[in-house]
């Protein structure tokens, strides 16, 4: 059985993680200023969790356990890319930023490199944890842990690419802005696609845990991290918090439908 990395060893990986993170964020923020369009950061984002992933596993020498958790992090990581930079190609900055850009004129150029492209840097180098943890973990053999977790991971992976596709379709379709999407697996969740990501991370958080056991819970950060930005911060909060006076039927569709979890829904107009 392999030596499992040292303290030190697994510091520097992670400094070095940091690093790489932040070097991908500094020429995205100069192209962004170019271009006049902060969300240029969504388009990088999962290459500021996979990057800092990768070089864990090569350079600790991570066992199969981290390689598989690697490889479902690059195929996360290749469609959520692909999927947001098809459906945000042509359209300038994302309302969202364009509101950011608003709070924090003047000066917001300069601002944005901290207020957006550092500080996501930062939050997906947290978000990587799991294969720093299951790389420096003793090299314990694949348990049922392991499996459980690769399933949640998969599965949460199908889910949100299930969920994504489902909702490109209904947005192509002829005057969808006076609908709302109830059909699929939007029926269950107003936001499935967020709730397979969720999936994704606290997957690799539990193989990371059946890697390291109690000492590798730290990890669990990032599971809790990307949870929480999902639903208090850049998720389900901020989409929600006016569409109800935009779109009225969305009203009805909050009063019978989960928000996250996928339940079965509730009658129309039961309370």
């Amino acid at each position: 059985m392999d030596m499992a990395p040292s303290a030190v060893e697994l510091a520097v990986a992670a400094g070095i993680g940091l690093s790489i993170a932040v070097a991908i964020a500094l020429p995205t923020w100069l192209v962004s200023l170019t271009r006049r369009d902060a969300s240029l950061a969504d388009r990088v984002w999962s290459a500021f969790i996979t990057a800092p992933a990768a070089c864990y596993v090569v350079s600790l020498g991570g066992d199969a356990r981290a390689q598989v958790m690697l490889a479902i992090t690059l195929v996360w990581a290749l469609r959520l890319g692909v999927h947001v930079t098809v459906r945000n190609w042509g359209h300038g900055e994302d309302p969202r930023y364009q509101a950011i850009r608003a709070r924090n004129q003047p000066g917001f150029g300069l601002k944005s490199l901290w207020l957006v492209f550092l500080l996501q840097a930062v939050l997906g180098w947290v978000v990587s944890w799991p294969m720093l943890a299951a790389s420096g973990g003793d090299r314990s053999v694949w348990s049922a842990w392991d499996t459980v977790g690769a399933m949640l991971a998969g599965g949460g992976l199908l889910i949100e690419a299930i969920a994504d596709a489902q909702l490109s379709r209904f947005r192509r379709a002829p005057g969808h802005r006076d609908r709302v999407l109830d059909s699929g697996l939007w029926r269950y969740s107003r936001h499935p696609n967020y709730f397979g990501e969720s999936c994704v991370w606290w997957g690799l958080g539990l193989m990371a845990v059946s890697a390291g056991g109690t000492t590798a819970a730290w990890c669990l950060a990032s599971p809790v991290l990307m949870t929480v930005l999902l639903l208090k911060v850049s998720g389900v909060t901020l989409l929600e918090q006016d569409i109800g006076e935009r779109r009225p039927a969305y009203r009805d569709y909050i009063a019978r439908t989960s928000a996250f979890i996928p339940w079965p829904p509730k009658r129309s107009g039961a309370r």
